[in-house]
């Protein structure tokens, strides 16, 4: 199956297992750096500000993937990357250090990302059709999993000690990815299909947003979306926080082993360990067998199932149980992610694929809000309350989702 998929998706996906072995290695880290070379209030502000620069490039950098084409902003975006890499090499070396200078670097690294992820994933839809979408998204899905695992295991044991030379193995990286971009990525937008009257500029990108936010099929499966990633992550959110107070630093007994020092914030990274596990070795199999199946079913059972997951983490007090809960929505997300983003190809509009992808971004940064937020109304719920607000999230993510998908929902063409 894999000999099938376009060239431009099977550069595609080493590309960004590349990319994001790289980024993984140190972006994580970032924290510990500013917090140590400034504070950690200015740290905190430094990274916010860092995600809302890709943000607002992301979403530009969609319009100009439906104007200037895919392969010149993935170009583009892989030389500036070099250029924040060196520049970070440069400012972190033995005779100078700059956190400042470091800074201004990874903005640049954002900006680059912001631009070219509309553009790669709009590529991804030009060159595949719906048979294999399934299998080419859950491909660069375990892809991505696997090389961020092996970023994160690297740069934890190498970030503290050997920054100066991990920064030389990023930008030979990034080098190496630029000249892979360039040597294989070929044109995938029909310029044909550009109206005269579109341009760059401000105006023709509030024109391009405006339509999308007309397209109500769209919204409605954004929605669903943004309602499903909440769920995820509260990961990283309440339930981080919740096992670190059930689970207070001691020791444990294991497989009757005793007086095992462990704690929360372990049992969490053992957690995440198992989903990242499933996802790397279950992600062909999963897709082999789904592609063959009704896409539209397999998606809401994913959805449940990551829904049900979640909220026995969020109220189970037993280690055995959290893993068993861990296995459930890893599952799910096996079910769910391949099946809801080839759907998501089906309902855009060609003409506007990256523009598109872009606003696709927000399911992502509002997840994150809301996972965030849920911090704030936790401790007045407790832990039962949001065990059923991960599973309304859940609910709500079908329904919307299922609205999305009517054969009568159609986009409102008022405004256009």
């Amino acid at each position: 199956m894999f000999k099938e998929l376009h060239p431009n998706i099977k550069a595609r996906i080493a590309i960004s297992f590349l990319s994001k072995l790289a980024s993984s290695m140190i972006f994580p880290f970032m924290a510990i750096y500013f917090s140590k070379e400034i504070n950690v209030g200015i740290a905190g502000i430094l990274l916010m500000l860092n995600i809302a620069v890709q943000f607002v490039a992301s979403i530009y950098g969609g319009h100009l993937a439906d104007h200037i084409g895919r392969r010149k902003l993935m170009v583009w975006g892989e030389w500036t990357k070099v250029v924040g890499f060196a520049v970070m090499l440069l400012v972190n070396s033995q005779l100078f250090v700059s956190p400042w200078i470091t800074f201004v670097a990874l903005l640049l690294i954002a900006v680059s990302q912001g631009m070219t992820v509309p553009a790669s994933d709009a590529m991804l839809i030009d060159v595949s059709t719906r048979e294999v979408r399934a299998f080419m998204y859950s491909i660069n899905y375990w892809a991505n999993n696997l090389s961020v695992t092996i970023g994160v295991v690297i740069g934890g044991w190498l970030f503290q000690s050997y920054l100066f030379e991990m920064l030389i193995a990023l930008l030979v990286l990034s080098l190496i990815t630029t000249w892979l971009t360039i040597a294989l990525i070929s044109e995938t937008l029909d310029f044909s299909m550009i109206q005269a009257t579109d341009t760059i500029g401000l105006k023709s990108l509030l024109r391009s947003y405006r339509k999308i936010m007309y397209d109500l099929r769209f919204l409605l499966f954004t929605l669903g979306g943004i309602a499903v990633l909440s769920i995820e992550f509260q990961r990283n959110n309440f339930i981080s926080v919740r096992l670190a107070d059930i689970f207070p630093p001691g020791l444990y007994s294991f497989f009757g082993f005793s007086d095992i020092a462990f704690d929360g914030i372990k049992l969490l990274s053992v957690l995440t360990l198992v989903n990242t596990l499933m996802i790397v070795f279950f992600t062909a199999p999963f897709a082999k067998w789904v592609r063959t199946r009704e896409l539209q079913k397999w998606m809401y059972v994913g959805f449940g199932l990551f829904a049900i997951g979640f909220a026995i983490c969020a109220v189970a007090g037993s280690i055995w149980v959290l893993l068993g809960a861990t296995v459930v929505l890893s599952v799910g997300e096996l079910l769910y992610v391949p099946t809801r983003q080839t759907i998501l190809a089906d309902i855009v509009d060609e003409r506007m694929r990256g523009t598109y992808m872009a606003f696709n971004g927000f399911v992502f940064q509002i997840g994150k809000l809301i996972g965030a937020g849920s911090l704030i109304f936790a401790p007045y719920i407790g832990k039962y309350g949001m065990g059923v607000f991960i599973l309304l999230c859940g609910a709500v993510g079908i329904m919307l989702t299922a609205m999305a998908l009517k054969p009568k929902t159609v986009s409102v063409k008022q405004g256009l």
